[in-house]
């Protein structure tokens, strides 16, 4: 069973409100939407006057502006998942900082894995540092940079750590499993498909090597010249196998290993 939370819907788009309240009583039937605002102003003048919920839904694009104008008028408590309309990389910027977002039309699925997320944070008491993030991702936002990812929640015998990436020294798919190999050559499953996690870490300290493999420049040893023009590298932490860079990506990885 999961634990009871009070939810605040802020949209102005009555299908879409419709759309998500009863996705929300579907998945998760003992929650409560105690509110709902369709306004910046609307919302603002809520949350002065009323207990905040244990979660926000907000509409980043309202009637009256930018859901963002709130933060800069109240002192938001409770975690807060993101909707929008508009997929480009600063929205996610959210999701790389441990801050959801979802994506309209919601689907189900999306959700539920948004509700998880919550679930899980709120359960092992790391929300605070998850709010953190709060200014520097609106602030990003707002100037259109792209925020990396910074660290990885890691689930490991019933409890969640943090691991910054700078401790990664690769990450290998097999098997449709993500595992991180860090620098001190520990072993841990991430969440998250290779495709991902090219956009959302630093192509400064880290570079696609082939369909398996993403590797930091800090972990490479040595490059050495391999048939029809492909590279092989060495790796440490060891790599078991041989990373092979294709002819086709041999010339950008040069360059950026020169860089």
């Amino acid at each position: 069973m999961n634990a009871h939370a009070k939810i605040v819907l802020v949209e102005d788009e009555p299908y879409n409100l419709r759309l998500l309240q009863g996705m929300i009583e579907k998945l998760r039937p003992e929650w409560e939407v105690v509110k709902t605002l369709e306004s910046v102003k609307e919302s603002v003048e809520w949350l002065r006057a009323n207990p905040h919920p244990d979660l926000f839904f907000m509409d980043i694009q309202l009637a009256d502006g930018l859901c963002f104008s709130i933060f800069d008028q109240v002192e938001v408590h409770g975690m807060v998942i993101f909707t929008t309309a508009f997929d480009n990389y600063a929205i996610r910027a959210f999701k790389v900082n441990s801050i959801d977002y979802l994506l309209k039309p919601f689907k189900e699925k999306d959700l539920e894995a948004a509700l998880e997320k919550f679930e899980n944070l709120r359960n092992h008491s790391i929300a605070a540092e998850s709010n953190r993030d709060y200014a520097e991702i609106l602030d990003a936002i707002r100037k259109g940079e792209k925020k990396f990812r910074k660290r990885f929640l890691i689930s490991k015998a019933a409890a969640f750590y943090m691991l910054p990436v700078e401790e990664i020294a690769y990450l290998l798919s097999e098997n449709r499993i993500t595992t991180a190999v860090t620098f001190s050559n520990q072993n841990h499953v991430v969440d998250f498909p290779l495709e991902t996690l090219e956009e959302q870490l630093n192509p400064e300290n880290f570079f696609r090597a082939n369909r398996q493999l993403i590797v930091n420049i800090n972990a490479i040893e040595k490059i050495e010249n391999y048939f029809s023009g492909k590279l092989k590298i060495r790796l440490n932490p060891p790599f078991d196998g041989e990373p092979i860079i294709s002819r086709l990506k041999a010339t950008d990885f040069k360059e950026w290993v020169g860089r």
